[in-house]
């Protein structure tokens, strides 16, 4: 009997295009965050519509899931997301109530409404009405302010939104990965098997002692114990990645894609200038010129403001003291509150602290982001390093000498220590290059998220 030879898994790629679009679709929410509407450009072109009139059907999640369509269902289901969003909403609204002009100001007097005849007053009746005129270019500065704001909070839901992408695409990976794994168990239990078979025939044919075949149902066991712990972590990984989108119960029973594509790695100077597109960077750049806007604001607020008043007085006649009036006068009159004491000191001082603050925390999020840029660039080049070494020395080395190994037990040349050592190393080396190449993966990810934009693949994909 010949034992047959571990070859590689099949599939064991990623497809990077997945993982590249995912990262590209983090300035479509650099889309209108209007009122009304809200638009977000999606993968490949798709529109993502959350409006309430919104006539486009939620994506179906499938029973052979891909990452674009976990990253739709997420993108449009997910609740956290979505509060998101609704604050950018709310912040729109302030922008419009900020722009907008103060309410006029109607007043109506009735004067000597006493029942006494006595009194020194004419009857009369007067209306007047008001209306506060802001100078300075307060309500300009009103608006910017609140303009900058609303950016600020599109710039906070886009990075969100570039996280959730990034949460999908890894836990997918998970998914993904898992899979593999379980195929990769299930032909090692299939090799115990044949392992035990194998031991079996040579110890009823006096060619090996029993201890060989107990030895073999050992390994066959352990086989057993890898292949019901990947399915465990499968179902585990499925029901992760379907908790994006609110399902607690997966209808996809797998999902597609290709582990094994690689991309040509950029310089870390080359990354650190893609930082600037960053949602966070972009974020703490709004902040900043958000608090410098409060700080003109405020500045125009040591400007007292006008209050125009205009009105008219009738003057009615008064029966009981045989006066005659029957007379209409006009009035108009002007206010200006004078700036003695209150010109707005002490908000100066607060509005200029808050924008030495956003520039301290502009400098820290700068900081942050080249800190796991340099972090995950390190780790990716020492996983790309790790990868050509498994797949172009160990791995073929490992079945060079398993072959050896199971072709010499069978003619008596090699105990039965040789092969389940020659098997344990196999498989070993098999799972670390299925690891190295999720890891892999993982950190394009994290690059692209950083950089807010895809890296290149290689040409020949090797």
């Amino acid at each position: 009997m010949n034992l047959i030879e571990l070859k590689p898994v099949p599939g064991l790629k990623l497809h990077r295009l997945g993982a590249m679009f995912c990262l590209l679709l983090m300035f479509s929410a650099a889309a209108d965050l209007q009122a009304e509407s809200m638009a977000k450009k999606g993968i490949e072109g798709i529109t993502l519509s959350r409006d309430n009139d919104a006539v486009e059907a939620f994506p179906v999640e499938e029973i052979e899931l891909t990452l674009q369509a976990a990253v739709q269902l997420a993108l449009q289901r997910n609740p956290e997301l979505a509060a998101f969003e609704k604050e950018a909403r709310a912040l729109h609204g302030l922008t419009v109530q900020a722009g907008l002009l103060p309410n006029p100001v109607i007043q109506y007097l009735k004067q000597d409404i006493s029942s006494r005849s006595d009194t020194a007053a004419d009857p009369s009746d007067s209306i007047r009405i008001s209306q506060l005129f802001e100078t300075g270019g307060k309500r300009s500065a009103r608006t910017r302010a609140a303009s900058l704001g609303q950016e600020s909070a599109e710039q906070d839901y886009a990075a969100r939104r570039l996280d959730l992408i990034a949460r999908v695409a890894n836990v997918f990976l998970d998914v993904l990965a898992g899979q593999e794994r379980l195929k990769l168990a299930l032909a090692g239990q299939d090799l115990a098997q044949k392992v035990v078979d194998a031991a079996e025939k040579r110890v009823l044919a006096g060619k090996a002692p029993p201890i060989e075949e107990t030895r073999a149902r050992v390994a066959l066991a352990t086989a057993d114990i890898e292949v019901e712990q990947a399915q465990r972590n499968l179902i585990s990984f499925r029901r992760q990645l379907a908790l994006l989108w609110g399902n607690q119960n997966p209808v996809f029973s797998h999902v597609s894609g290709e582990l094994e594509t690689f991309v040509v790695i950029p310089g870390l100077d080359e990354l650190e200038i893609r930082l600037q597109q960053n949602p966070l960077a972009l974020r703490s750049l709004k902040n900043l010129e958000q608090r410098q806007a409060l700080f003109t604001l405020e500045k125009a607020r040591r400007i007292p403001d006008i209050t125009v008043n205009a009105g008219i007085t009738r003057y009615h006649d008064d029966v009981s003291k045989g006066i005659r009036v029957n007379d209409t006068t006009a009035m108009v009159g002007i206010s200006i509150p004078l700036p003695l004491f209150d010109r707005n000191q002490g908000n100066l001082i607060a509005a200029q602290q808050r924008i030495n603050r956003a520039i301290d925390e502009q400098a820290a999020t700068d900081l942050q982001l080249k800190a796991l840029l340099t972090q995950a660039y390190e780790s990716l080049i020492a996983a790309d390093a790790q990868i050509g070494k498994l797949r172009d020395e160990i791995l073929p080395g490992a079945r060079e000498t398993f072959r050896m190994a199971s072709r010499g037990y069978e003619l008596g040349r090699f105990g039965f220590l040789e092969l389940l050592d020659a098997q344990r190393t196999l498989f070993q080396n098999q799972t670390l290059y299925l690891q190295a190449l999720a890891n892999y993966q993982r950190l394009i990810n994290e690059v692209e998220r950083l950089t807010a934009g895809p890296v290149e693949l290689a040409d020949d994909n090797r």
